[in-house]
Order: structure tokens, then C-alpha cells, then sequence
């Protein structure tokens, strides 16, 4: 068994805590608010973000070095905006031997966020390895024992397969996978799909299934022509980190960000959408940067342009499910 520090105890780092405690490994928490330390040390629970999920025996802590220390895995279960300034903290404190497994599905400036992490880690003298985790992991079904499947992502293959071995559970199976420059773009480009989704649900006129595979196949597509061209294997469209992943995040109404765009779609405005969320949607800043990464590069996105213009307030929710369906 393991010692895995989960650094964020958010939805999805509670989930996995859970079900890697569950499995027998060693489980060290870490956060930095301090009413999610409170409630789990004080009641088991992490009421504020996955309330009812037993986390006893997990090690909790609000000192980065403390969940460092000692662990086989340092796991960043972190929101993509702030993924890099704690990786700035954890870097310095990273022992030899020790494996990094990112699930923040983002990019920084032009670049991937598991790059970015890479290289600190080089600047740094540190060679420790690194994976990313991506898939359709909607996170209470996950803590609470529903089968579900992932990818595990690494240039060396051989240590994608050695992550999926150690941490796959009886329910939760990862498949080792080659390309995590390709999982990690579908990690982030499925988040803008699940707006348009969600944009198509808070219509007063009302969503249905059939609007809703219209915007699902024209972001699909799109998705797979840009992100081939930012250098993802065509190949993992089709997988769980691709399709699977976008399908989960898409249509369940679980999924934060298809919740966001359905509050976009009811005519909330950006700001108080977001304000009305306890967790981060980051499908808003992925749609920008894909909007940016695009445009750089000369390629027409109009899926992406579509919902940046309603992002940005230039157009109706009305009007951009009609660009999206146009696609």
C-alpha cells in the first residue's frame, strides 16, 4: 500500500481520498481552508464540499510539508487557476523518488499546466516524475462507490502503467495511457462543451435532448480538430479522457460547469453565475484560452468564439445556441 498526500480537498481530491482510504492506502489531506480542516477533523466529513462521505483514518493537514512528507505520491487535486502557485510551495519540499500526479486539466499562458510543472521541477533539480489523472469522474458518484474509469497519462508509459496498478480500486479502474498532453487538452476543452450544454438547459424556452446532441457534435468536432493541432493524439478523442470525459461532464447534473452554462442560459449574468457557485467552474477560462490558443495560431474556432461572446456579454444566450448548433 501507498502513502498518497492529496493536496485539495475539494470535490474531487475528498473523492479520491475516500476511495484510496477505502482501498487501504495511507492517506494524508491537506487544505487550506480552514472550515474544511475544522469539519473534517472534527467530524469526519467534508461537509462544505462533499458532505456525507466517511473520511476517517485520512491524515488531514494545513501544512504543506506535513503532507508532503514521506508520501509515494503527491497528488495536486487543485483547481487550474491556482495549480501552479501551490506547485511553486510543493516543489521545494519534493523528495527523490516521489511521483506528482496533476488533475488540473488547464493551461497556462500557451502552454500545458503539467509542462509548466515539469520544468519548475527541472529548474529546480528536482527530477521526480510526473502523470496526470483525467476522465469521467463525477466526484460523489465516485466517493460513494459507483464503478468509474479513468485515464492515467505519462510520456513513460511504463510508469502510467505502475500508477494504474497501484491505484486502480475494485471501483475505480485506470487505464495507462501514453498521452497526456492529449488528456490534458480534452481535460480543459471538455469544459467548454459542458457550457454550451448547460447554456442550452437554462433557455426560458426550454432544452431538449435533441439541442443538446446538436451542441454536443458540433463541440466534439471542433474540439477534435483543434486539439490535434495543439499536439494531442488524435486517438485519445475516443477515449476516456476524451469522450468519456466530455460525456460525464456534459449531461450530468452534477457537473459545475454544465451547471454554470445553465445559469448563463437563464439569463444570470457571468459575475453573479459564478458567485452563486461554491466550487470552481473552469470552463470560463478555458473557453478564453482556447479562444486565444486558436487565434494565434490562425484557426477558426466558432464553437469557442460563440461562447466567449457570451461570455464577454456581446451576444444572447439565444444567439450563441444557435451559432453552436450551426457548427
Amino acid at each position: 500500500m501507498a502513502t498518497i498526500a492529496v493536496l485539495g480537498l475539494g470535490n474531487f481530491g475528498t473523492a479520491l481520498a475516500r476511495v484510496w482510504l477505502v482501498d487501504g492506502h495511507r492517506v494524508k489531506g491537506w487544505t487550506i481552508e480552514a472550515e474544511v480542516f475544522d469539519s473534517i477533523t472534527d467530524t469526519g466529513h467534508n461537509t462544505k464540499y462533499l458532505a456525507g462521505v466517511d473520511l476517517a483514518g485520512m491524515e488531514t493537514t494545513m501544512d504543506l510539508a506535513v503532507a508532503v512528507n514521506g508520501a509515494d505520491l503527491v497528488v495536486l487535486a487543485l483547481p487550474s487557476h491556482v495549480v501552479l502557485s501551490v506547485a511553486g510551495q510543493v516543489i521545494p519540499l519534493l523528495e527523490p523518488g516521489q511521483v506528482v500526479l496533476d488533475l488540473a486539466k488547464g493551461i497556462a499562458g500557451d502552454r500545458l499546466v503539467s509542462d509548466v510543472i515539469t520544468e519548475e521541477m527541472r529548474k529546480a533539480g528536482k527530477d521526480n516524475a510526473l502523470a496526470v489523472i483525467t476522465g469521467p469522474t463525477i466526484a460523489p458518484e465516485l466517493a460513494n462507490g459507483v464503478l468509474t474509469t479513468a485515464s492515467v497519462a505519462s510520456v513513460d508509459l511504463a510508469l502510467a502503467e505502475r500508477l494504474a496498478d497501484e491505484l486502480s480500486t475494485p471501483t475505480f479502474a485506470l487505464a495507462p495511457t501514453s498521452d497526456p498532453h492529449g488528456a490534458e487538452l480534452w481535460g480543459g476543452f471538455k469544459n467548454v462543451i459542458a457550457l454550451g450544454c448547460g447554456i442550452a438547459d437554462g433557455l426560458s424556452a426550454g432544452s431538449g435532448d435533441n439541442l443538446k446532441a446538436a451542441i454536443f457534435t458540433g463541440g466534439f468536432a471542433e474540439g477534435a480538430r483543434l486539439l490535434e493541432a495543439l499536439g494531442a493524439d488524435p486517438t485519445t478523442a475516443f477515449s476516456a479522457a476524451g469522450i468519456g470525459d466530455l460525456y460525464v461532464t456534459a449531461t450530468s447534473p452534477h457537473g459545475r460547469n454544465r451547471t454554470l452554462g445553465q445559469k448563463l442560459g437563464g439569463g444570470m449574468s457571468l459575475q453573479d453565475a459564478m458567485a452563486d457557485s461554491v466550487m470552481v467552474a473552469e470552463g470560463v477560462r478555458a473557453t478564453r484560452l482556447f479562444g486565444e490558443l486558436a487565434a494565434a495560431r490562425g484557426l477558426q474556432t466558432p464553437f469557442v468564439s460563440a461562447i466567449n461572446d457570451l461570455l464577454d456579454g456581446s451576444t444572447s444566450a439565444e444567439d450563441c445556441v444557435r451559432r453552436l448548433t450551426a457548427i
